[in-house]
C-alpha cells in the first residue's frame, strides 16, 4: 500500500509542484491538496491520510493551527504532520513542536529529501532538517520553556540505559546509529525508545529531543 499524503500550501504553483514530485514516487500517493489550514483539516477528516505535508504560513488558518487541530482530533494513531518552512528559524516552528508536528523540512530541500522525509514520518519516526536541528532545539530550550515545560522529576523515571539512548536520540541519531554507538541490537534500541516515549508521555522522537534539551540531558 502506498503512503497516502495531503499537501497543504497556499501557493498554487508550490503546492502543485510538491504534489507532483511526491506522486511520482511509486510508494507515495497524493490523495488531496489544500490551499489553507482549514481545508487541510477538512480533507484530513475525509481522506485519513498517512501524512499531511503542511506549509507553516497560510491565510485563514495557519499550518500551526491546523496541525494542532489534526493532532488533537486523531492523537498518536492519526496522520503525521510534516511541516514545510521557508526559514530555518521560523517562530511558528517552535510552536508546532508543542502542537504535535512530527517533522520539519526546508522548502529548498531536494526531491529525494522530501520523499525520504515523508517516508520517515509515515513510519512513526520524527525528522528535523539537518540545518535547523541543533539551532532549533537549543533555541527552544533557551527561549520557550513556558511552552514545552521542563519536567526534571521525569528524568528519574528513566533507567540509566534509557537515559543514554535518549541522549543519542537528541543528537539526531537513528536507531541503527544508536545501536552502533552503544553496542546494542537495533531492535533493543527501538524497544528503549518506545519505553522512553511511554514513560515521559511524549508523542514521538521530536518531542523526545525537546525533552532532552529542556531537562539538561544534552
Amino acid at each position: 500500500m502506498p503512503i497516502t499524503v495531503i499537501v497543504a500550501d497556499d501557493q498554487d504553483m508550490v503546492r502543485d509542484g510538491i504534489a507532483t514530485l511526491l506522486d511520482a514516487a511509486e510508494d507515495i500517493s497524493v490523495v488531496a491538496q489544500a490551499a489553507d489550514g482549514g481545508e487541510a483539516v477538512a480533507l484530513t477528516r475525509e481522506h485519513h491520510p498517512d501524512v499531511v505535508v503542511m506549509d507553516v504560513r497560510m491565510p485563514t488558518m495557519s499550518g500551526l493551527a491546523a496541525t494542532r487541530e489534526i493532532v488533537g482530533e486523531t492523537g498518536e494513531h492519526g496522520p503525521r504532520v510534516l511541516m514545510l518552512t521557508t526559514f530555518d528559524l521560523d517562530e511558528y516552528v517552535y510552536e508546532a513542536l508543542g502542537a504535535g508536528a512530527s517533522g520539519f523540512l526546508l522548502k529548498d530541500a531536494t526531491v529525494d529529501d522530501l520523499r525520504s522525509a515523508v517516508r520517515v514520518v509515515a513510519e512513526g519516526e520524527a525528522l528535523l532538517a539537518p540545518s535547523i536541528t541543533r539551532r532549533l532545539i537549543a533555541d527552544i530550550a533557551a527561549r520557550r520553556r513556558e511552552k514545552i515545560h521542563a519536567r526534571p522529576e521525569a528524568v528519574g523515571e528513566l533507567t540509566p540505559r534509557e537515559a543514554d539512548v535518549l541522549r543519542q536520540v537528541a543528537r539526531g541519531l537513528s536507531n541503527g546509529e544508536i545501536a552502533e554507538e552503544l553496542f546494542l541490537a537495533e531492535q533493543t534500541v527501538k524497544t528503549h525508545v518506545g519505553r522512553i516515549l511511554t514513560k515521559l508521555s511524549l508523542r514521538d522522537r521530536t518531542q523526545a529531543v525537546v525533552f532532552a534539551y529542556e531537562n539538561g540531558l544534552v
